[in-house]
Formats: structure tokens, sequence, C-alpha cells
């Protein structure tokens, strides 16, 4: 999941180059809300946003430890084993 604003951009910092491929982040476009409860039900999750990632360390789905910031866009992933 991703920020709709960053959707199709590439952000580079440093020798990290990241695509916010349509292909992959492109689908249903959902309120924050709704994005918070997919995760419930996801084993595998990609984010990358200041929103989307601001609210999943709100709701402690992620740690801001574990948050890579690429041009000061957050980065997250969770994978529940």
């Amino acid at each position: 999941m991703c920020d709709a604003e960053i959707l199709g951009k590439t952000l580079q910092e440093g020798k990290i180059v990241f695509h916010v491929k349509e292909d992959f982040y492109k689908g249903a476009k959902v309120e924050l809300e709704e994005a918070m409860a997919m995760i419930k039900n996801s084993t595998i999750v990609n984010m990358i946003g200041k929103n989307v990632v601001q609210k999943a360390i709100e709701k402690g789905y992620v740690h801001p430890e574990a948050v890579l910031n690429i041009e000061g866009i957050p980065h997250a992933q969770i994978v529940k084993i």
C-alpha cells in the first residue's frame, strides 16, 4: 500500500533507488482506516508514504525504529509468521 500522491514516483537516497511502481502498488483506492483494516488479514505488507506508515505506527503494526526513510518518505514492511 502507498499514499496516492507518490504512486509512480521514483525516490532516491544514496545507493537506494525505490520505484513506487503502479503495477505493484496500484489497486483499489481506499480510505486510510480501511487500509489499516486490511493489515489484520495480511501476512505480508509493503507500505510507503507518510500517511500510511504513520497510521500503521499509531495502530501498533510498525515499530518506528523499523522504518526506512527514502527522500524523507517512510517505508515499512510487515511479515507475520
